[in-house]
């Protein structure tokens, strides 16, 4: 008798079992589908959403395969492409301001299995399809910004304390203060100090005798700066992917300046590198009302502390250089009517409503100005070559007199409908740091990602069959009982990613066909130990316990070597890389449990009640 203790038995069917419910969802396959949610930001909460919506596509001859509401969102799934696309033109078309609409995929599993909480595995881009874009941040107009930014609070502090000052310019690396004749130094660097107590000040003289003090960034200022673009970017980058509607989206940071955005499921391309890529912003300046815009244009030159803009009828206008407050200073915005008027409300922070308060105050009656402020990177030619150039485009959308006092929560108008959705869209998802542009693009469409899935299963089959061929015919019986423990292990290695949500990528089918190649490993390294027990004359019971326990050692430095392998390469690789080490390591931890468990559980179950044995079949 080789009794096998009962538990284990029982642990190995239990966790098959759940595996198999697991993994079941991956049976199904995927269709084109529809992805809604409000454009507010809120929830659906309601199953009414799900009704309203399915009643609007059946009015314009849509046929839904099923709708169904799951993490505040609406999913609407159809036959094919073309209905889903009719689906959407028809949506946009009836409720244009009701929804962020995202095409993508929705498994076709079961409602039952969706209600349980049971999901597919997740696909990367080369499997389902989608948008991959790769960002540069400009770093070094992070630190521009940053210097603008002193520039600007100098001049307040200086206002603030009564200091009087011949001007404050924002240079390369640092900011210039030129003190008008008569003003004491140390006054002038006791308040700028106050700004922010990390920069270090210099003083010297101009051939005029007036004093300037100079503020230059330190490399670790200039590095922290980077980093800090790099990572607000990467959160504005991500606020405006979930305001697109997109689900399982990745956004991380490569390299040193770089951005990697992944959008599974997402065939509409035109949109999203639109919105992703703008750096979209306003400023409120007073509009200044003493000197002839016109004669600035003519002449082109503006008065001293002033700049030159024009509004959207190309009507020049003068405004204050002294910016009121920024969109770096906006909590939230949402769009809205007014007397039948889009308006775009806005909310500003503590400091921002304070700066917009005094402004207020102080000017009752006078005009004040918001610009509309947008920069992207665009390819142009020169010399016969694309370079990549800044495109800054600055216009006044809204010039209104100033009839109260009012401070962080107030309105503007002088858009569009499309503008003003969009500006506050990208408004309430952050500003970026420092622009970004595209270094490199890949739209990959869902027949290559199905080709790809379709390749990966066939060569997974195929080394499979081999295999089982192989220790059917080399071990016999034992080798059925090996083939039957691999399919175990393919099973739950499908669960277990499954059930972290792991995305497969096709890199990670190559880890699924390479972990059922090693996995037989141990299965060879246990026969062949049995077969040399029996060979030294020991009773087929005492073999098959040897050659387990001899056995365990090898298999497990083998295997453990491995994982220490996948582990590296998950922690200092990058994309296809990781998602090898994923599936590798996962499959590692799945061989050992199925190999040293399952099939111990097996041959025990066959073999290990019986009192007699001649001859074992391996």
């Amino acid at each position: 008798m080789n009794r096998y203790p009962l538990w284990k038995s029982l642990l190995f069917a239990a966790v098959m079992l759940v595996a198999l419910l697991l993994g079941l969802p991956n049976l199904f396959g995927e269709a084109p589908a529809l992805q809604l949610s409000r454009k507010d930001g809120e929830p659906f909460t309601a199953q009414t959403s799900v009704t309203d919506i399915t009643t609007l596509l059946t009015q314009n001859d849509v046929k839904v395969d099923t709708a169904y509401l799951a993490d505040g969102r609406v999913t609407v799934r159809f036959a094919d492409v073309a209905t889903q696309l009719k689906a959407r033109d028809a949506i946009e078309k009836s409720k244009p301001e009701g929804y962020v609409i995202a095409t993508t995929f929705a498994s076709k599993a079961p409602s039952w299995a969706r209600k349980v909480g049971l999901k597919p595995m997740s696909l990367g881009l080369d499997l389902r399809g989608g948008i991959y874009l790769v960002y540069e941040v400009d770093v070094d107009g992070a630190v521009r910004q940053k210097l603008a930014l002193l520039e600007r609070d100098f001049r307040l502090k200086l206002r603030d304390s009564r200091i009087q000052y011949q001007s404050v310019d924002a240079q390369p690396g640092g900011v210039l203060v030129s003190l008008k004749e008569g003003v004491k130094a140390g006054d002038a660097l006791a308040a700028l100090q106050s700004v922010d107590r990390s920069l270090a000040l210099t003083t010297s003289t101009d051939e005029a005798g007036r004093v300037l003090i100079r503020t230059v960034l330190t490399p670790e200022q200039i590095k922290e700066r980077q980093d800090f673009a790099i990572q607000q970017n990467i959160t504005a980058l991500g606020n405006r992917v979930n305001a697109l509607g997109v689900s399982e989206a990745t956004v991380q940071r490569q390299g040193l300046s770089r951005i990697a955005v992944q959008l599974p499921g997402v065939q509409d391309a035109t949109q999203v590198i639109r919105l992703l890529g703008k750096t979209a912003t306003l400023e409120f300046r007073l509009v200044d009302t003493l000197n002839n815009p016109a004669e600035a244009l003519a002449t082109g030159r503006a008065p001293l502390g002033t700049k030159l803009y024009k509004d959207r009828s190309g009507r020049p206008l003068l405004l204050k250089r002294e910016v009121i407050v920024t969109g770096d200073q906006l909590t939230d915005a949402s769009t809205g009517f007014q007397n039948g008027e889009v308006e775009v409300a806005l909310r500003l922070d503590a400091r921002g409503g304070e700066e917009m308060l005094r402004a207020t105050q102080e000017n009752v009656g006078k005009p004040m100005a918001v610009v509309f402020i947008e920069r992207e990177r665009q390819l142009k030619e020169q010399n016969g070559e694309k370079v990549a150039v800044d495109v800054t485009s600055e216009q006044v959308i809204n010039v209104a007199t100033i009839r109260g006092v009012f401070s962080n929560q107030f309105q503007i108008s002088g858009v569009t409908l499309r503008e003003g959705q969009e500006l506050a869209k990208l408004l309430r998802a952050g500003a970026l740091a420092a622009p970004v542009y595209i270094v490199e693009q890949r739209l990959i469409g869902p027949s290559l990602g199905q080709e790809n899935i379709d390749k990966g299963v066939r060569a997974l089959l195929i080394g499979s069959a081999a295999l089982f061929v192989f220790m059917a015919v080399y071990y016999s019986a034992f080798g059925l009982v090996a083939d039957v423990v691999l399919i175990c292990n393919v099973i739950l290695l499908v669960a277990v990613l499954t059930l972290f949500q792991a995305a497969l990528t096709l890199p990670g089918i190559a880890g699924i066909v390479l972990t059922v190649g090693m996995a037989v490993d141990a299965n060879i390294l246990i026969y062949e130990r049995i077969r040399e027990e029996l060979r030294l004359g020991n009773s087929p019971q005492a073999a098959i316990k040897a050659g387990f326990d001899k056995a365990f050692s090898a298999i497990a430095d083998a295997n453990v070597t491995t994982l220490i392998a996948g582990v590296v390469l998950f922690l200092f690789g990058t994309g296809p890389i990781k998602g090898f080490a994923v599936t590798l390591s996962l499959g590692i931890l799945t061989t050992l449990f199925t190999a040293l468990i399952g099939t111990r559980a097996l041959i025990s179950l066959i073999w290990g009640s019986q009192r007699r044995i001649d001859r074992l079949p391996v």
